[in-house]
This record gives structure tokens, sequence and C-alpha cells, in this order.
């Protein structure tokens, strides 16, 4: 039997004018930002949640509820850092996470290094390990209106 295990995740949320948007840590400038209870970092909450479900330990939601006050405007890196925490008290070490982030505007292409180095200190790894992509939405759906933000995220972890 493999120690080897593999977790998706997924977070999607609205864009409005004026807000911050804030992807691996990482603040990008943009004319939107992400409408959310915490600081609305998707990547970090699509990891979180694929790093979860890959330890069979649930969701962010679980440990994380938008309906408790303590977690408004929190910073999403307070969230990875506790389930990298949860990870390592049950004998899991992050392999490698790769994640597709679907955006309009702007382009991420200039900020794709940092996001990825600031994740991959997030996470305690190697920045050989993460791998972050941006794509668009072809200008259809609720991402190609600009109406909205989504991320995919896959991770393997191994038990030790």
């Amino acid at each position: 039997m493999s120690n080897l295990r593999v977790g998706n995740g997924y977070d999607v949320h609205q864009l409005d004018d004026n807000l911050e948007l804030i992807l691996g840590g990482i603040k990008v400038p943009s004319s939107k930002g992400i409408i959310a209870h915490s600081d609305g970092d998707i990547l970090i909450h699509a990891v979180s949640d694929a790093l979860l479900g890959a330890a069979g330990l649930g969701d962010i939601g679980h440990f994380f509820p938008d309906t408790d006050p303590r977690n408004k405007g929190i910073d999403s890196s307070k969230i990875l850092v506790d389930v990298c925490n949860k990870l390592r008290k049950d004998s899991f070490l992050v392999v490698n996470v790769d994640a597709t982030i679907v955006l309009q505007t702007p382009k991420l292409s200039p900020f794709i290094v940092s996001i990825k180095n600031s994740l991959s200190n997030i996470l305690g790894i190697q920045s050989s390990r993460v791998n972050i992509k941006a794509t668009t939405g072809e200008n259809m759906g609720f991402v190609g209106r600009g109406e909205g933000i989504a991320c995919y995220a896959t991770v393997l972890i191994e038990k030790t």
C-alpha cells in the first residue's frame, strides 16, 4: 500500500471594484479584488482544501467557517500554516503542488514567480515543487466577463 495521497481543491469568488487581489500571499495590482469573508486568497484556499482532502481531514470551511467573526479578514497564509501543521501532526509531507488560477484580467504572468516563491515559503517546501499556472476565461462565463475568479489545485502528499 502506498503512502502517497492526492488531493484536489477548488475555490471561486466574485470580484468587485476597489478591493485587494491577493494570490498566494502576494498583493497583485488590479482594479478589482475578491469579495470574501477572509482576505479572499483563492490560491491558498484551493491549496488548503486540496491538502486537507488528501489527508482525509475535511475542508477549510470546517476549521475556518465564514460564520465565525474571528475569521473576518483573516490572512489566508495563517490558514495554510495551520493546515500544514495539521498535516505534520499526522506525519504527512507535501510532495508537490500544481495550481491553475482562472482570471480574465489582470494578466498574472508578471507575478507568477513571486506567487510561486511566496506559496513555497508558506508551505515550507522548495519552489521547484510548486507550479502555478494562469489562464483566462476567453471572455466567456463569469470569469470571462470579469465578474469572478476561480482556482484549481492538485497536491501530492506522503505519509512518513
